[in-house]
């Protein structure tokens, strides 16, 4: 009877250990999954700090008409009806 319960007591404790090191839960994939959490969270900071760039962006179109204006001067050499176009070459 003893010796039975040694085997089994063994036994379980060999699972367990088992479990700990190579096992769902174990100490390398609580590392692993750490790592992969350390780098989502960098990867979400990125995000957010792209969204915020295009929310502002975002803001300034709907709210001024001075970005468009600019984005219309620029990109497309629009003047207004009152302004007189001085072109230098150099």
């Amino acid at each position: 009877m003893s010796r039975t319960l040694t085997w089994v007591l063994l036994t379980l404790l060999l699972i367990l250990q088992s479990q700990l090191w190579i096992g769902r839960g174990s100490l390398p994939d609580v590392m692993r999954q750490q790592q992969q959490l350390a780098q989502q969270r960098q990867e979400n900071l990125q995000a957010q700090l792209a969204n915020q760039r295009l929310l502002a962006e975002l803001r300034d179109l709907r709210e001024g008409q001075e970005m468009i204006e600019e984005r219309a001067r620029r990109e497309v050499g629009m003047v207004k009806s009152n302004e007189i176009f001085v072109q230098l070459s150099r």
